[in-house]
């Protein structure tokens, strides 16, 4: 953790695979160029580069090489770092704990504490750390929650009296992606991502996403694990770190990189048109090392997200991963689905076919052979997919849309007919 701001230069760390500790790989700077904007710069070590057992940080765009990459993109950080950082909630809970509206893209990185998604790390010295990081235990979620609660209503901390001890608690975590309140907490199986319900939530967000989950393995996609525990009076989502392995001598961290770093991306609106399914299926392919398992993964993941509506599947809820030298696809994550504006027509964030975001049938089957897919392969998930939702309560009746739950209220065992369906037996979810 720096104690100054505004930095503009530091190394960068990287867990090699299977080891549990990290080593240099090189430096990052980012400084302001003629016209006043960021211009980011990286560069291998020397050192790094003479190691038999080096990876590329990104085999597309930091490959192994000598050379000086620069970037003007994003604020001049490249975008495997930029992965590697925090989003929307981690971004809130760092700028609170510096009492600064907000902070320059390389003090996020710096400042986020090094349970990151992926193998990267950031510091300040020029030598890797040597001692691991310390994780909330599953035993902390209470107070966690409350913090995380205060930050979000924009409230005094719990407990003023402890304030810099209980705000630690709540910085692990704010390195992981997404805009919902988070937190990473460790038990004797490993590392996980707890995920907290909010007060004004519509639904049990927590609930549901673990159906989703459930259901998503259930038509044969390969989903992250996961589990829902009650603490006090509301349900907390708990998700297995599929990017971390504990041993006896700490976690092996495996390489991640988004969809949005592989599409050569970025998160605004204007940047969506990069977005797209068929494109990605096409990056899986010149990276995998099973590129035709992937695409069809993909295909799946693409026709699941239209069938539960979620309209949230940007390309940062998208990743691959190599825990060893090779990539591949990571298990599918985030899967929420969304009351839907118009009954008649749904589109997702990205481009799935040749009628653009539509979420039609038609439509996503329109480029199925980007993926690898056969008609008759394409129709029989289809047929599945649709089978299996409706055999878990998934069906809307007609001119219904979601129902509020109650959030805070707990309930009894959980199934995924459940999770969709409200006090009156109606469901919640759309086909």
């Amino acid at each position: 953790m720096i104690s100054e701001f505004n930095q503009s230069e530091c190394f960068v760390y990287i867990n090699l695979p299977g080891e549990t500790r990290p080593v240099t790989a090189g430096k990052l700077v980012i400084r302001p160029d003629k016209s006043g904007l960021p211009h980011g710069m990286f560069v291998y070590g020397r050192s790094y580069l003479d190691r038999q057992d080096k990876v590329p940080i990104d085999p597309i765009e930091l490959k192994l090489s000598d050379r000086v990459y620069e970037t003007r993109a994003l604020k001049g950080v490249f975008g495997a770092f930029r992965d590697a950082g925090p989003d929307h909630w981690g971004r809130q809970v760092l700028e609170r704990h510096a009492g600064k509206p907000e902070l320059s893209e390389l003090d996020y990185l710096l400042l986020s504490p090094d349970d990151r998604a992926g193998a990267l790390g950031f510091g300040l010295s020029p030598i890797a750390p040597t001692e691991s990081p310390g994780f909330n235990q599953t035993l902390d979620l209470a107070q966690l929650q409350n913090v995380a609660m205060a930050v979000v209503n924009d409230e005094p901390l719990p407990d003023e009296s402890y304030k810099e001890q209980v705000f630690d608690l709540m910085l692990v975590g704010t390195s992981m992606g997404g805009a919902r309140p988070k937190t990473v907490v460790e038990d004797y199986e490993g590392l996980w991502l707890a995920k907290f319900n909010r007060e004004d939530d519509k639904w049990n967000n927590a609930r549901v996403e673990h159906a989703m989950l459930m259901l998503a393995r259930s038509c044969g996609l390969t989903s992250a694990t996961s589990t829902v525990v009650q603490v006090g009076n509301r349900d907390v989502l708990l998700v297995k770190r599929f990017d971390r392995e504990k041993t006896g001598e700490g976690y092996t961290r495996a390489r991640m990189l988004s969809a949005l770093t592989l599409l050569r991306a970025e998160d605004t609106h204007s940047a969506r048109r990069k977005w797209s399914y068929p494109v990605l299926a096409e990056e899986l392919r010149r990276m995998s090392a099973t590129p035709g398992e992937n695409a069809e993964e993909l295909f799946r993941r693409m026709c699941f997200n239209a069938l539960i509506s979620n309209i949230d599947d940007h390309p940062r809820n998208h990743a691959v991963i190599a825990k060893g030298h090779d990539w591949e696809l990571s298990p599918a994550y985030d899967l929420t689905p969304f009351s839907p504006v118009s009954i008649e027509r749904r589109d997702l964030a990205m481009i799935c076919g040749d009628d653009g975001r539509r979420a039609k049938a038609a439509n996503l089957l329109s480029q199925s052979n980007r993926f690898c897919w056969i008609k008759t392969q394409r129709q029989t998930f289809w047929i599945t997919c649709k089978n299996r939702s409706r055999a878990h309560g998934m069906k809307r009746p007609a001119g219904q849309g979601f129902r509020n739950p109650t959030a805070k209220k707990s309930a009894a065992p959980l199934s995924m007919k459940d999770s969709f369906t409200n006090k009156r037996g109606r469901s919640k979810v759309p086909e």
